[in-house]
């Protein structure tokens, strides 16, 4: 029998926190099967939608989905997919995922919807891509459920936004692989990118010396990062508010990050007054938040911005995806690369990954043994 699909009410919470658990257990780190004011927030959202399935004979809630956006932005996220365990293979995913991307992606209102897919078991990402979703790279120890988690990155793109990529002509050396990793998964191209000259190595002695003050206080530093950035500028990461501020003693700089302890996982935003200001001391950034429970740090760059991705390279941060066409600026789409740094054993032993999504995990895996393994000079004889 098909599913009866309708918009998520308020009426519904109580049965949709049951689903969650049911499906993920005590140790799921998203507010929207957990948190019930978040929840009917987002189902008051006239930026995002959230359906539900149900039983037509019974009318049990049996899966949920959701489509979340935001003012002043066309991109959206898909998440909180779940489906009851008793009511699996009856193709209940794939119904919601069609018909929240009919209703915010084909419809217009949005330019693309980008999803974080497990990577237990193939099943998730087989739902994506039957819904028109296209792996976009490896995320790996993204987050902490009951134990340390790799997420594969899926994104589905309005027809034509593709086509007005705005290109770059260079870009840092080891992002070559990363570039022609996704020209041949997605068939887009890169004609002519060289690798741009090596940046003048900096001496880490002011960097080690920086002490940063983290301050944890989301409505202060959510009114403080509205103050500084009233728009999109800056680094743009979507669906992330900041809840936690970064600063050294004399002030000079302020970085933004939202820090998920839950999940151990952390989003660096942006920096005041630039991004630049920021980029000489990456590392005690890196280090605060992993003392603040952040297993894992990401940024999301502009392609174009040469000085930041090759600032987050030199501290140890690896591509492991590229979002194309993610943001609009007047008649084109700016490439987004998304760089990442774990503090712990990346293991990849469990990991089951769909064809398509494999040569993004093998340029991964390559990337982070140039980074962090030595090279042969390095090693002692």
């Amino acid at each position: 029998m098909n599913p009866v699909i309708t918009p998520a009410a308020c009426a519904d919470i109580a049965e949709l926190r049951q689903l969650y658990y049911a499906v993920y257990g005590p140790h799921y780190p998203v507010a929207l099967g957990t948190d019930p004011a978040e929840m009917a927030r987002l189902i008051a959202d006239p930026h995002s939608l959230w359906l539900v399935g149900r039983c037509p004979g019974t009318g049990a809630l049996t899966a949920s989905a959701a489509i979340h956006g935001e003012a002043g932005s066309r991109i959206g996220r898909l998440e909180g997919i779940a489906v009851h365990p008793e009511h699996r293979s009856g193709g209940l995913a794939a119904a919601l995922t069609e018909a929240l991307c009919a209703g915010m992606l084909d419809s217009g209102r949005l330019d693309s919807v980008y999803a974080t897919v497990r990577t237990v078991s193939a099943g998730p990402q087989r739902v994506v891509a039957r819904n028109g979703f296209r792996p976009l790279g490896i995320l790996p120890n993204a987050v902490d459920l009951s134990s340390r988690e790799s997420l594969a990155l899926y994104a589905r793109h309005s027809a034509g936004v593709l086509d007005r990529r705005i290109p770059v002509a260079e870009v840092p050396a080891p992002l070559l692989p990363l570039l022609r990793t996704a020209e041949t998964v997605l068939g887009i191209g890169y004609p002519g990118v060289r690798a741009a000259a090596a940046p003048a190595t900096r001496a880490p002695a002011a960097e080690a010396a920086t002490r940063l003050e983290v301050i944890e206080a989301p409505a202060f530093v959510r009114r403080r990062f509205r103050d500084h950035f009233p728009g999109a500028e800056g680094w743009f990461y979507p669906l992330h508010t900041p809840n936690v501020l970064l600063t050294p003693e004399d002030g000079r700089f302020e970085v933004y990050a939202y820090l998920n302890r839950a999940g151990g996982y952390c989003s660096l935003l942006t920096a005041h007054p630039d991004p630049a200001a920021a980029a000489a001391h990456l590392e005690p950034v890196t280090r605060a938040l992993a003392r603040a429970g952040a297993g894992y740090v990401e940024a999301l760059v502009p392609l174009a911005h040469q000085e930041a991705l090759a600032a987050f390279l030199a501290q140890g941060f690896v591509a492991g995806a590229l979002y194309p066409a993610m943001r609009a600026d007047g008649h084109g789409f700016h490439d987004y690369v998304v760089l990442s740094r774990s503090t712990e054993r990346i293991d990849f032993r469990g990991v089951a990954v769909e064809p398509p999504l494999q040569p993004y995990l093998d340029c991964y895996v390559s990337a982070w043994a140039s980074t962090h393994l030595p090279t042969s000079p390095e090693v002692a004889p």
